[in-house]
């Protein structure tokens, strides 16, 4: 299926390795121009580089504004208009519920909230102005069924959510879409460091207990990015322009929720 979205700009969050790449990968197989971010200016570059001879790599900190304000002047300056938005970026550590860090909080909510509202405040208008834009955020199936331990996630994405499903409704109009992507257990580094931190508290090894996370899975292995990439390629594509306001879960079924 061809997306109809060749030549269309993406700028892609946390691009250079697990679910980002997997998205910046399936974006340059459709022909789109791919800017992807990574903390390691020269580690985002080379990944740029082995996508695409089009695509580019830049160093961003979700939690520093001067960092966004910067990537996006340079983006305006050398890059392009961007026509696809992928906010993503790292989980917060674990955290439980019942202790309440003020300044651990405020550092979570400027990295994982406050940074996706800025960036797509910028970017926003030219979309609605070409009457074109796909704008994708990468949550978490915890904002359907909390996830114990994961406490910051749970909250924060949710906010994320609350957010987007709004703007949906406010920018539709203007051939604007905006839409979630909820993975489950997927083959990334974060996937592994759960694995790891279980093996560790209960004696086990790391294969027994990534076999047994796997046993819940319906499907009954991890995803892998290229299968996460290819429903976010979609969901930016000529294609799914009459979708838009939606939390897709790609979780092999794990998630047991109906809605």
């Amino acid at each position: 299926m061809d997306l109809g979205i060749a030549g269309k700009r993406a700028l892609v969050l946390g691009g250079s390795k697990g679910l980002g790449r997997g998205i910046a990968e399936a974006l340059a197989g459709e022909g789109v121009i791919v800017a992807l971010t990574g903390r390691d200016a020269a580690s985002a570059a080379k990944v740029a580089a082995d996508i695409s001879p089009s695509a580019r790599g830049y160093a961003l900190d979700l939690s520093k504004p001067e960092s966004l304000d910067g990537l996006l002047d340079q983006l305006e300056a050398n890059f392009g208009a961007i026509d696809i938005l992928v906010l993503n970026g790292g989980g917060p550590p674990p955290s439980p519920a019942s202790v309440i860090e003020p300044d651990f909080w405020r550092a979570q909510f400027e990295t994982m909230v406050l940074a996706g509202m800025r960036i797509t405040g910028r970017l926003l208008p030219g979309m609605r102005e070409r009457q074109f834009g796909r704008i994708i955020a990468v949550a978490s199936t915890s904002i359907r069924e909390p996830i114990v331990g994961l406490t910051a996630s749970n909250a924060l994405r949710s906010a994320v959510a609350g957010w987007l499903k709004t703007l949906a409704g406010e920018v539709a109009a203007d051939g604007v879409t905006v839409n979630l992507l909820l993975p489950g257990r997927l083959a990334t580094d974060r996937t592994l460091s759960f694995d790891r931190m279980d093996a560790e508290s209960e004696g086990l090894d790391i294969a027994t207990v990534a076999a047994r996370s796997q046993r819940d899975i319906p499907i009954g292995r991890y995803g892998t990015p290229a299968e996460f990439g290819a429903a976010a390629a979609f969901l930016a594509g000529r294609q799914a322009g009459y979708i838009t306001g939606v939390a897709l879960p790609v979780d092999g079924g794990l998630s047991r929720s109906m809605l």
